[in-house]
């Protein structure tokens, strides 16, 4: 849940460098930025720290600021809170909510795990602090592999909530995990026809995928994995071609760690902007400086959820 506060948006309190004045913020507050490599790319350049799901979370784990600017969606603020009760976490923009999270309601996935009593439940960490609070491990992408294959092969398993990953995770592990129908908006909208197409026009490029795509677009990738992983990748890899199926917020860093590599995004359906995930874009630079100036919205937790989704994510800070 959030504090119904948002913040002011007159023009005339925005200052004309706001690199700057959040700078400036950051000192005055004893704050921290963390940002997600989806977030715009000035956002990215103003952050503190800049990551993926894992390392955001591991960031906030750490850090000693008093004061925690989430430029990322409301699933990753709750995770700062959950892990940080004590402090300030604010997200620029309130409204930056996550069509894998809402595809998971609370109430349907009580009785959905209810019905399956044996099971443990992995939950990406795309999920709702309520989800968090049912499930016994969390997981993301980074090492999702990894935490399956630590389970002891006779337990079962409910892998929640994006069943794309969940499938991957699947057929990486030989595990027969039981699947919330969860999914992404960005991630299942790439064409694989058009990225046939795009193939065919660039046919020396190598196409990296997340593995929330659908198994489509996966079969055609040259290599799968979380956004962290795929920025390794390209550095890496001998090509100088990437087509990028995954949000191109992450084109961004790729290009600043690559500079002489192409990076194409991967193509969507119905030649739309679908790839961009428009809840990743609601934060802007001056919303993070409006945030930080009026210290809200804030993020807060009932303090008995906060507690019981604690627990699988600090058991999945152990395990990775």
């Amino acid at each position: 849940m959030f504090t119904a506060v948002k913040p002011k948006t007159h023009l005339d309190e925005i200052p004309s460098d706001l690199f700057g004045a959040i700078n400036e913020l950051k000192k005055e507050l004893n704050a921290v930025v963390l940002a997600h490599y989806y977030q715009e790319a000035d956002i990215q350049d103003i952050a503190d720290y800049l990551g993926d799901s894992l390392g955001l979370s591991q960031q906030a784990a750490n850090t000693d600021a008093e004061v925690i600017v989430f430029a990322g969606v409301h699933f990753m603020a709750e995770t700062a809170k959950i892990l940080n009760p004590d402090k300030l976490v604010l997200l620029p923009d309130l409204a930056a909510g996550c069509s894998l999270a809402d595809s998971c309601p609370p109430e349907a996935f009580q009785a959905f795990k209810a019905a399956h009593p044996d099971h443990i439940v992995i939950s990406y960490i795309n999920c709702s602090a309520e989800i968090k609070a049912l499930s016994d491990i969390i997981c993301t992408s980074s090492n999702a592999v990894k935490i399956v294959n630590q389970i002891p092969a006779e337990q079962p398993i409910i892998f929640a909530p994006d069943r794309n990953l969940g499938r991957y995770v699947s057929e990486q592990t030989g595990r027969d995990l039981v699947l919330w129908d969860g999914s992404c908006i960005v991630h299942e909208t790439f064409s694989e026809k058009r990225m046939i197409e795009l193939k065919v026009e660039h046919p020396s490029a190598e196409i990296i995928a997340h593995p929330e795509c659908e198994p489509p677009v996966l079969r055609h990738a040259d290599y799968i994995g979380s956004t962290t992983a795929l920025l390794k990748y390209c550095q890496q890899s001998q090509s100088d071609q990437f087509i990028v199926a995954t949000e191109p917020g992450i084109i961004h860093q790729m290009e600043k760690a690559a500079p002489n590599k192409q990076f194409i995004p991967a193509p969507a359906m119905n030649n739309c902007a679908c790839n961009e995930c428009p809840y990743m874009r609601l934060n802007t630079l001056e919303k993070l400086y409006l945030a930080m100036k009026n210290k809200a919205p804030e993020i807060t937790l009932p303090e008995a959820i906060r507690v019981k989704a604690l627990q699988p994510i600090q058991r999945m800070l152990a395990m990775s």
